[in-house]
């Protein structure tokens, strides 16, 4: 599926798809093969855990609410940048990230990732998949590494 000229509505995706990818409502808008665009509806008290895309750059637009994007992974030392309407995240590839909605209110936001590559075919797969264990094998298959969980997490 490409998207050719034309509208996504706005309560609209892509062929009428909509996801549901751990807790969140992923509406796909825009997909060709140098960008994919999805708005996400995350609901309060949900997170997508720390990962990384080493073939992709990704970006978050905030358009309603509040979001927080943890970085430093890498070097032990993670920060939370707190991003409201209007702010735009950048996740340069091969940069771990983690998403959260800490705010105790609903946020609605536009992601995007470019190139493509595998994301859509992605989401598709781990719509209504609950099971960590099952999402990140199926994540691993399509070019999204999720980081193990810290040591003392257990």
């Amino acid at each position: 599926m490409h998207s050719g000229e034309g509208i996504t509505g706005s309560s609209d995706g892509l062929e009428g798809t909509v996801w549901n990818v751990v807790g969140q409502t992923y509406t796909p808008k825009l997909l060709s093969d140098n960008a994919f665009i999805w708005q996400a509806i995350v609901p309060a008290g949900t997170f997508v855990p720390p990962h990384v895309h080493p073939t992709q750059d990704e970006w978050i637009y905030v358009l309603e609410g509040a979001l927080e994007v943890d970085f430093g992974f890498e070097t032990g030392n993670v920060i939370a940048h707190k991003a409201g309407p209007g702010d735009m995240v950048r996740m340069p590839k091969g940069v771990a990230h983690g998403v959260y909605n800490r705010s105790g209110k609903e946020a609605k936001s536009v992601f995007g990732v470019a190139p493509s590559r595998k994301l859509f075919d992605l989401f598709g797969e781990l719509d209504g998949v609950t099971e960590p264990e099952e999402l990140v094998r199926i994540s691993a298959l399509h070019e999204v590494d999720f980081l193990p969980p810290p040591p003392d997490a257990g």
